[in-house]
Formats: C-alpha cells, sequence, structure tokens
C-alpha cells in the first residue's frame, strides 16, 4: 500500500513539472511555409522530405545568400543577381559576375519557389537544392570550387556555429550549402500586392485595372465578339506561371535551343521557362535574354511582332481578336487595351515583399 502511495506522489509530481523541465527540445525548430488563402490547396512542388524547413536552416540560408565568400574573388554573393527591391531579379539584360563577366542570360526573379517543379529559364535543375550551387560555381558567375568553400565556412567560427544549429548531425558540405539556401528561398513568397488585396477585398480595384484582370485572363474568341489579351493560358492562376516552356515567338531563327539544350529534343528548340508575373513591373528588362525594356515592349512583341519558327507555341498563334485578314495574323488588341492589361500587371506589385526584413541583407542594420 505505501507503495502505491509513493508511485502517485512520484506520478503527480512529474504532471505537475513545466513541459520544458520533463523533456527539453533538441536540434533545430521547425518552420511551416504557409500558403496563401489565394494560392489555394497547399501544392509544395520543391520542398523535400530530406529537407524539411526550420528557423535555424532558414537562417543560415539567409546569411549564405548575402555571404561573399561563396564566390571566388569575394566580390559577389547570390544577392548581386537578385535584389530584394527589384522582386529578387536583377535590373541588367545580363548580370555581372566576377572579373566582370556577363552572364549568358538574364537572372530569374526568385518568387514563390515551392511551387515549383524546374529552375532557370531551361529547367536545367529539378529542385532548389540543384539550382544552388549552379551559379555558385559557374565560371562567368561566381566561379567558386564547392570544395574550397567548404574549407572557408568550417574556417569561419560564426559558420561552424549556425551550420551545427542547423544540422546537428551533419557536416558543413557542399549538400548542406544547398539545403540552407534552398530553405531560404522557398521562404520567399510574394502574395500580398494590390491584386490579391483586391481579390480579398481589402481595396478596390480602378475600372482599368479590372478591365486589364479580365483582358489578362481572356482568351480572345472574335466569332462571338469576346476580346482578350491571352496571357493568363500561360501565365495562369493568381501565381501567374505554369511548370512549363514554351516558344513565344521572339526569332524566326533560333539561337539560343532553351529547353532544348537540356531535353536534348528539336521540339523544345527555343522553349524557355514560363516565369511568374508576380511584381513583374520590377524585374524587366525581359525575356530570357532582357531585350524588351519596357511592360509595353512586351506587350507589342504579343500584339505585333511574333516571329514564325517551328516550335513557337501554337496558344500564340492561334489567339487574335479579329478573323479577318490581315488582322488575324496579330493579337489584334487596341492601344487602350495595352494600357490596361500594363495596368493589371503593375497591381502584381508587392512592396511588403520586397521590403520585408526576413528577406533583407542580415549583415546590414
Amino acid at each position: 500500500m505505501n507503495k502505491f502511495i509513493l508511485v502517485l506522489v512520484i506520478s503527480f509530481a512529474f504532471l505537475a513539472c513545466k513541459p520544458d523541465e520533463v523533456e527539453k527540445k533538441e536540434g533545430p525548430n521547425t518552420y511551416t511555409l504557409e500558403a496563401p488563402i489565394l494560392f489555394g490547396k497547399p501544392n509544395f512542388l520543391n520542398i523535400s522530405n530530406n529537407n524539411p524547413l526550420t528557423v535555424e536552416g532558414i537562417d543560415l540560408g539567409r546569411h549564405l545568400f548575402y555571404e561573399p565568400m561563396l564566390s571566388k574573388d569575394y566580390s559577389k554573393t547570390c544577392a548581386s543577381c537578385h535584389k530584394q527591391a527589384l522582386g529578387f531579379s536583377d535590373s541588367q539584360a545580363f548580370s555581372v559576375g566576377i572579373d566582370g563577366q556577363r552572364t549568358e542570360r538574364n537572372s530569374m526573379a526568385i518568387t514563390n519557389t515551392a511551387w515549383q517543379s524546374t529552375f532557370f529559364w531551361d529547367g536545367a535543375s529539378n529542385t532548389l537544392e540543384e539550382q544552388a550551387l549552379i551559379p555558385i560555381q559557374n565560371p562567368k558567375e561566381m566561379g567558386m570550387d564547392l570544395s574550397e568553400l567548404v574549407k572557408r565556412l568550417k574556417a569561419s567560427e560564426f559558420y561552424t556555429s549556425k551550420f551545427k544549429n542547423a544540422f546537428p548531425n551533419q557536416e558543413i558540405s557542399e549538400n548542406t550549402i544547398a539545403k540552407a539556401l534552398a530553405q531560404f528561398e522557398q521562404t520567399l513568397v510574394s502574395a500580398n500586392s494590390r491584386y490579391d488585396q483586391y481579390k480579398l477585398g481589402k481595396i478596390k480595384a480602378t475600372d482599368q485595372e479590372i478591365r486589364g484582370e479580365k483582358l489578362f485572363y481572356t482568351h480572345p474568341d472574335p466569332n462571338t465578339g469576346v476580346r482578350g489579351g491571352n496571357c493568363g493560358d500561360c501565365h495562369s492562376g493568381t501565381l501567374t506561371f505554369s511548370n512549363s516552356f514554351s516558344n513565344n515567338g521572339l526569332d524566326n531563327l533560333i539561337t539560343d535551343k532553351g529547353r532544348g539544350l537540356i531535353s536534348k529534343k528539336i521540339s523544345d528548340d527555343g522553349k524557355f521557362k514560363i516565369p511568374s508575373l508576380r511584381n513583374i513591373a520590377l524585374t524587366g528588362p525581359y525575356m530570357h535574354d532582357g531585350r524588351f525594356a519596357s511592360l509595353e515592349q512586351v506587350l507589342d512583341h504579343y500584339n505585333e511582332h511574333i516571329k514564325q519558327s517551328s516550335t513557337i507555341d501554337p496558344q500564340i498563334t492561334e489567339a487574335s481578336n479579329y478573323n479577318i485578314a490581315p488582322f488575324n495574323k496579330t493579337l489584334g488588341l487596341t492601344k487602350q487595351e495595352k494600357a490596361d492589361i500594363v495596368a493589371f500587371l503593375k497591381m502584381l506589385t508587392d512592396t511588403e515583399f520586397t521590403n520585408n526584413k526576413n528577406f533583407s541583407n542580415p549583415f546590414v542594420k
């Protein structure tokens, strides 16, 4: 009987302890990425089971993103070509790498990457972990040998501590560097533009913006008099992108094979990844080679200057607001309709995203 009472006393004493006194959590703290309401059902295509998000991993990735140690001559960082104020894109047609070298394609914006299944204009990588290491090693970008980078980070007391907190059971390696960068990039979610606020009923859109939205998402049908800009066929939904590739009629003669370089299929020559249009007003110049300086030039291209080639997207060639030759050879938007679409595109600018302190340079106070 006395033993029974003693057991009860011990049990009640154990239950009375505070949770942190009973069991202290070890290891990094889990971070949950919330899917914005307008993005619909969470469909994270690029959060790996082998690289779960943690507070410490994201923090490490953020520091590495802004760390010049990742470039051969300490002159460049990931942020050199992906500037927060520009929606994590660059203002140059071709970014400047080490030794003043120019990249071969325009730097794509890093936005809402958790919903994407491929990266780079040609889809050269299928995961953010793969993507993270490519520009670091590229001789025209950061020109860094990964084994040397590992040595640099291991020699840093600051980073050895951060890696230990983020990956307590793993060494500093190419793998953990890639994992940390991927974790940070997955948190770069842009979902609070004026367009989002309008769709959530928080603000009112102008008449022009409403007209532009309708034109953007409408496929034209001249037989029924339905006018459209045909943009949403590729830049679909509120995420405004598609996990696919398209030849959008930039050239008659294909000089950059794009996706064809990766797939080795002739049918993919001249096709490039369909990018997100989130913060598009900030991410110019436009296209894989930065040939268009403004959104107005982009609209002029789709409206009047489509070039024919063997792999051109039929969704582009079949779209016209007219069914009478020769007008049916172009999209046929009016000057006002083009201006309306541009007004809508500017609604996609998310100033909260471009000013979010969680995404900014942690070395600058």
